[in-house]
């Protein structure tokens, strides 16, 4: 059963992801975007090629289903999409991500596995800086396929996609 509403072509949410590192974390999120229909954005450069085996692995079959979009830096990302609404996630922000007012057509904003999105770039977007809160002290992280699903599916909820 297809619960999400049919968007006449436009994406209800778009992931961006900036300087993705791990390509099997990509294949999961590609294949998330594809079951929800949300354009997946990657955000060079790429720690892979997009035609790495475990990347194609990961998404398996869905790949025909991604409405994938690249670009080779943030410049040209901003470029095209440069008043685009934009949230930008990190363990490093204050805000809760249950806090952010979702909207259609929003990004959210991704960085790196191993580096983020920086420091320097959060400072920068900090009124729309978000985090999943992380209850143990020893884990610094959630991987990156695990988040991007978590904020996927809270901004499909808060606009009522999901019923």
């Amino acid at each position: 059963m297809n619960d999400l509403p049919e968007t006449s072509g436009a994406p209800l949410v778009n992931i961006v992801l900036v300087r993705p590192e791990i390509p099997q974390n990509t294949g999961s999120i590609a294949r998330l975007a594809a079951a929800t229909r949300t354009r997946l954005h990657l955000v060079g450069p790429l720690g892979y090629s997009l035609d790495d085996r475990y990347l194609k692995r990961a998404g398996l079959d869905y790949w025909p289903l991604v409405d994938l979009r690249t670009y080779p830096g943030w410049d040209a990302f901003v470029a095209e999409h440069g008043e685009a609404r934009c949230c930008f996630y990190s363990v490093h922000a204050r805000r809760s991500y249950l806090e952010a007012d979702y909207r259609r057509g929003d990004f959210i904003v991704f960085g790196s596995e191993t580096r983020g999105l920086g420091r320097e770039f959060l400072a920068a977007h900090a009124d729309a800086a978000y985090r999943i809160p992380i209850f143990e002290p020893g884990v610094r992280s959630l991987n990156l396929a695990n988040a991007v699903s978590i904020v996927v599916y809270e901004a499909l909820r808060q606009m009522g996609a999901l019923r």
